[in-house]
């Protein structure tokens, strides 16, 4: 896996303004968030910073905007992305879809065939994912593009208990499917929009899965879809929130060909590269390989695996052995290597 990296450097950020890196779900999202929002905004809801708020134990909400560019791209597009996000962000929270509101921002000038397209994938996403658009607003502005915000209501048991707080060591870290495809996809398209690419986005709504996984498995302690930040975000918040050492195994995760070389071509470590149909999950040792095998069963589920654990070392670092037999830190990305991929 390539180490590299396109991050902007931390020495040359002027502090006092906001930037494209503190957007990407890295350190410096981490640094906006606890610096600036939450002495302002700050409660005991807001400052669990999950994917989603559990309001009375029982009713989830989450909210996210995709600013994805280009609009469309291999395998899916804006509108595919924001209902995929929304319900996979109520998912792994424990919660059963119920509603999404959506808003779209477009720029004057914006064509309606294009906006039926997207309109037409967020359905096609929506029936897929079992829930429906119950609410929404459109605004127009000057500009080029298309904006949208999507709001998700899900209803949790309230005996699920996922959360950090539950991961313990021995603990397994699992993931549905091979890394870094929707990232790589959208940069090829929007960089080389002429190369011919078989790779597409793995946008996809894990609350099937995701159902199933709670309903047939006992010891099921975390998830998280790992978005933004790449597998490498998820792994080094679990340590950093449980003060464990987390230790990931390279050759255990999968990474299509394909996937690998154009990191390569580009300079980039797939660990840190955005999915959205990836899920991982930490769950007790005496259930892992049921839950590797109930995975399995579904169709955003063929290729799950293990793919780390948890190590009773309170160091709160992540690491990885490397194809080689070495060993190196697993860092999480200080902005983003691959701005507007969501």
């Amino acid at each position: 896996m390539n180490t590299a990296t396109t991050q902007t450097s931390p020495s040359i950020l002027d502090t006092s303004r906001i930037v494209l890196a503190h957007g990407g779900g890295g350190q410096l999202t981490d640094q906006l968030i606890s610096q600036v929002i939450l002495p302002r905004l700050g409660n005991p809801t807001l400052n669990e910073l999950d994917d989603a708020a559990i309001l009375n134990d029982q009713i989830a909400l989450t909210i996210d905007s995709y600013v994805v560019d280009p609009w469309q791209f291999p395998g899916g597009d804006i509108g595919r992305l924001a209902v995929c996000g929304t319900v996979n962000d109520l998912a792994v929270s424990g919660a059963k879809p119920l509603g999404i509101a959506l808003s779209l921002i477009l720029t004057e000038g914006f064509a309606k065939r294009d906006l039926q397209t997207i309109l037409d994938s967020i359905g096609l996403a929506a029936k897929q994912a079992n829930v429906q658009i119950v609410t929404g607003d459109t605004k127009v502005i000057p500009g080029n593009g298309i904006f949208i915000t999507t709001a998700g209501v899900g209803l949790r048991d309230p005996q699920c208990k996922i959360s950090s707080m539950h991961i313990k060591p021995g603990d397994k870290i699992i993931i549905n499917r091979p890394i870094a495809e929707h990232g790589l996809t959208v940069m090829l398209a929007r960089e080389m929009p002429d190369m011919m690419s078989v790779l597409k986005t793995d946008a996809s709504p894990l609350n099937g899965l995701i159902e199933n996984l709670l309903n047939k498995v006992q010891g099921v302690h975390f998830l998280r879809d790992a978005t933004r930040s790449g597998i490498a975000g998820v792994t080094t918040d679990i340590a950093t929130n449980t003060g464990y050492h987390v230790m990931l195994n390279e050759p255990d995760i999968p990474v299509d060909p394909h996937v690998q070389h154009a990191a390569d071509m580009l300079g980039l470590d797939v660990l840190e590269v955005a999915n959205e149909g990836v899920v991982v999950a930490v769950v007790d040792p005496a259930h892992t390989d049921h839950a590797v095998k109930i995975m399995r069963q579904h169709t955003y589920g063929k290729q799950s695996c293990i793919i780390g654990e948890i190590q009773n070392i309170r160091d709160g670092i992540c690491e990885i052995t490397t194809v080689i037999g070495g060993r190196r830190v697993v860092h999480k990305p200080y902005g983003e290597q691959l701005p507007r991929i969501c």
